[in-house]
């Protein structure tokens, strides 16, 4: 259907209803928001262009309309242009943690705003939100336990088929281009367009199967420990 949002005009909103667990398909769904712009040129249609901004948890379907006019012509013109709410995050089935935003305000009241500076504000730092990842989970405990990236890669390839493509055009940027890379692995024979922009070392998204890593590799690409060591030299 038409999207209501002011944002959002001409494009065309849906929802789909996916597997919260695609090895157990019959033990619960969630939903994913999707929002698809039709190729303005019909009579030039490629197909479908699937669109990942990045994040991980970055929201496609607020993402999507603002990059649009930046997408060059020939693209809008032969390619439906579509994106989606990964699951756990936005109009998706959403991990939620307060009940309202006064909630969450009161929680985070303590935090420092911005990088912790001293001893003291990081504890409290650390305290909030260890406490923070405790509550999600104890609100959220099936839904987290299914929002990797495996699971955003298997949604990817549920939309492709729901739109009636045979193949994946897919352009993902940052984090976007690990989700692509493991669709790709998952879905070899699936894959036709993929345009990996700005890419992230896939290893650095993984632990290596290693469940008792203490931090996986991705904090050690971002560099927070090797920040919170430096900083710690002036306290």
């Amino acid at each position: 259907i038409n999207c209501t949002e002011t944002s959002h005009k001409g494009f065309l909103c849906a929802t789909a209803t996916v597997p919260l667990d695609y090895t157990r398909p019959t033990a619960g769904t969630i939903q994913l928001f999707v929002v698809r712009h039709p190729a303005e040129n019909s009579a030039a249609r490629q197909g479908s262009l699937f669109i990942n901004p990045g994040g991980p948890g970055g929201a496609g379907a607020d993402s999507l309309p603002r990059m649009y006019p930046m997408f060059p012509e020939a693209v809008r013109q032969r390619f439906d242009l579509i994106s989606w709410d990964p699951r756990g995050i936005g109009s998706s089935t959403a991990v939620k943690c307060f009940d309202s935003t006064k909630e969450a305000s009161a929680f985070f009241a303590n935090v420092s705003k911005g990088f912790p500076r001293g001893e003291h504000e990081e504890k409290i730092w650390v305290r909030t939100y260890t406490e923070l990842a405790r509550r999600c989970k104890e609100r959220n405990p099936e839904l987290l336990e299914h929002v990797s990236t495996a699971d955003s890669a298997q949604d990817l390839d549920f939309l492709r088929a729901a739109v009636g493509e045979e193949k994946l055009n897919y352009y993902g940027m940052s984090y976007g281009t690990f989700l692509g890379a493991t669709y790709i692995n998952m879905f070899p024979y699936h894959a036709h367009r993929i345009i990996l922009d700005s890419n992230v070392l896939p290893t650095a998204w993984t632990n290596n199967g290693n469940s008792h890593a203490g931090f996986t590799s991705t904090d050690l690409l971002l560099g927070a420990h090797g920040a919170q060591a430096t900083l710690q030299q002036f306290w």
